[in-house]
């Protein structure tokens, strides 16, 4: 079922299209004018290239920065080979430095080099301490802007400065409390600002029982961390617990939506930063490293399958039910990977407990086995009026469940030991390994019973 916004999208998209075809500009312009940057970025990865670039001329340059940082990598490239050095300056010269790193590596050299002339010796410091850190650590996903004050100063001084700065920062919801090396000491909590005595001193109100994240913490562990403690911003540091910026909850929802996408693009060997109207030879070499490894597989089920030549030429049934066994398997195994790679991804699966989830997998696989192996044998005879039969594919479908909860858990395992994604690799080798002891099981049975 769609939900509103989903509908909100396709109606924005079908318009927006109709006035591209159109070419009422002026009606683009103002669908545009009511969009936030993020919204102008799923049209933009919405529409083939023709009408995107007709789209992008039509974007306020003002915002053209903004929505770069929206759109996913490989769009964003062919938007920016697309514009004039003087354009991606304009356009990106506004950003805060955070977004500006983020876009940085795309950018071609003369731009970067207008853009580093253009800022101030502290801006210059904050970009550079931005790029330090990868793109997936805490520290390439914080905001360099932050508010601090100290704790020796009473609440009357702190909100003397807020006033007299004019405004804070995004989503902020608390200070942060430094000493003169801005080392971290704690955070003053907006509303403990708000309804205490101003007369009391920042030392006497301020949160000391916070710990920074970590610069060099992974972005999902910060996510996570972030979901954990229902956290709206979190302060960075490196290893002297020196303040490097903040994180808020808009950067972590980012990186939740960006790691369920890389899950479901990944089962199918596909990389979410792909344009989806990416020119089609592209498209095909990418699919095709991935349908040729499942080629191979397929390859190694076929001459499992020939193996057994003989055996299905006098009996046919064996070839008419050998397709229920390889499919529960896959059905089975697939379920226990599933839960493998959330597990894995959450942080939720480790040595400790590793044993006590496989055994736990295995006595579902065995209970769902016998229910559902009693259910196709009772199938099978009826079908084909032979209880051998019925009897053989039951017993198959018991060994073949129990295999695939095993491969389920252990594919997984092995695979990020090795260092390879286990939701890019390990559908392929699951269904490898359900389609091979399927068919050995059934058949082997079959050519052992029958003949």
């Amino acid at each position: 079922m769609e939900s509103a916004e989903q509908k909100n999208t396709q109606q924005r998209l079908e318009a927006l299209t109709d006035a591209l075809h159109s070419g009422a500009a002026d009606k683009v312009r103002q669908l545009l004018s009511v969009l936030h940057p993020a919204e102008i970025g799923d049209l933009l990865e919405s529409l083939p290239h023709g009408p995107r670039e007709l789209l992008w001329e039509l974007v306020p340059s003002e915002e053209q920065g903004e929505v770069l940082v929206e759109v996913n990598d490989e769009v964003r490239s062919g938007l920016i080979d697309e514009m004039e050095t003087h354009e991606l300056v304009q356009a990106t010269g506004g950003l805060d430095t955070d977004d500006l790193a983020d876009l940085l590596h795309d950018l071609p050299g003369a731009v970067i080099h207008e853009l580093l002339l253009s800022m101030d010796k502290q801006n210059r410091q904050r970009l550079e301490a931005a790029l330090s850190y990868p793109e997936d650590t805490a520290g390439g996903l914080m905001d360099l802007d932050v508010v601090t004050v100290r704790a020796n100063v009473s609440l009357d001084v702190v909100l003397r400065y807020l006033r007299l700065r004019g405004e804070i920062p995004e989503l902020t919801d608390s200070l942060f409390v430094v000493n003169r090396f801005d080392h971290l000491q704690g955070l003053l909590p907006l509303s403990t600002l708000l309804t205490n005595d101003p007369e009391a001193s920042v030392a006497e109100v301020m949160n000391r029982d916070v710990e920074g994240i970590p610069a060099t913490m992974k972005s999902i562990d910060v996510a996570r961390l972030f979901q954990d403690r229902n956290l709206v911003s979190a302060p960075v540091i490196d290893e002297n617990n020196k303040l490097l910026g903040r994180i808020t909850v808009d950067d972590v929802v980012d990186v939740i939506r960006d790691e369920a996408e890389h899950n479901i693009m990944s089962m199918a060997g596909l990389d979410e930063e792909d344009d989806i109207f990416a020119p089609v030879v592209t498209s095909a070499r990418r699919r095709a490293v991935w349908l040729g490894v499942n080629l191979a597989t397929a390859f190694l089920a076929s001459w499992v399958i020939g193996l057994f030549e003989s055996t299905l030429d006098k009996v046919v049934a064996l070839a008419v039910l050998m397709p229920i066994v390889a499919s529960m398997g896959g059905i089975a195994g697939s379920q226990t990977l599933t839960i493998m790679i959330r597990g894995l991804a959450l942080g939720q699966v480790g040595s400790s407990n590793a044993r006590s989830l496989m055994l736990k997998e295995i006595q579902v696989s065995i209970m769902n086995a016998l229910i559902w192996s009693l259910v196709v044998a009772v199938i099978a005879m009826a079908w084909f009026q032979n209880m051998d039969l019925g009897l053989i594919i039951g017993a198959a479908l018991i060994i073949n469940l129990i295999f695939a909860a095993v491969a389920g858990f252990t594919i997984p395992l092995i695979l990020k030991r090795v260092g390879v994604d286990p939701a890019l690799a390990g559908t392929v080798l699951l269904t490898t390994v359900t389609d091979v002891v399927g068919f050995v099981a059934f058949l082997g049975l079959g050519t052992w019973y029958l003949t």
